[in-house]
């Protein structure tokens, strides 16, 4: 009989379970606790995601799913406001060249401003920028034998069958 108890529990939990939590323009998943599934954002990390969930008051291994209204309210009033939390150091946007302020970027938000940063470099022909226009590596990788976008050099065994195969076809034919 102790089998059968945890199956009538389990109906409840799952009417009260999330599956999607919108943060910003990003759905997490609510099956996941708080700490994992904050991590799926972009712009947070495993690092941030617990100091976000500390400073909401959050237990980081509770199921993001099934938190009340206002604990998921707190965490995303957090997300949105993480620069206020973060220190300094931990910012992934440190002294931004237009504004020059330190802020941390999150979501979308965040491929706008590395798309715009990679267009500033291609528009003023910085070392980066023509790199970035030739498809090249950027960051001081390898290139003699990676990074190689041309097609297979080599032998490709299924034409040279083909071609065997239609030869020995045709030879049979004429025979």
């Amino acid at each position: 009989m102790s089998a059968e108890e945890p199956q009538d529990d389990a109906p409840e939990e799952e009417e009260d379970l999330r599956y999607f939590v919108r943060i910003g323009q990003t759905d997490l998943d609510g099956t996941k606790a708080v700490e994992r599934s904050l991590t799926d954002m972009k712009g947070i990390g495993k690092r941030t995601a617990r100091i976000i969930s500390e400073v909401a008051d959050v237990d980081r291994h509770a199921t993001f799913g099934l938190l009340d209204e206002d604990e998921i309210d707190s965490v995303v009033e957090v997300v949105e406001n993480i620069d206020d939390h973060v220190p300094e150091w931990m910012a992934n946007r440190r002294s931004d060249f237009f504004s020059g302020e330190t802020t941390h970027v999150t979501g979308s938000d965040l491929n706008e401003k590395r798309r715009h940063d990679i267009n500033r470099m291609k528009m003023i022909d910085s070392y980066k920028g023509t790199r970035h226009k030739r498809g090249q590596k950027v960051r001081g990788q390898r290139t003699k034998s990676t990074g190689r976008t041309e097609g297979t050099i080599g032998v490709n065994v299924e034409e040279i069958r083909e071609e065997a195969e239609e030869e020995a076809a045709e030879g049979g034919e004429e025979v």
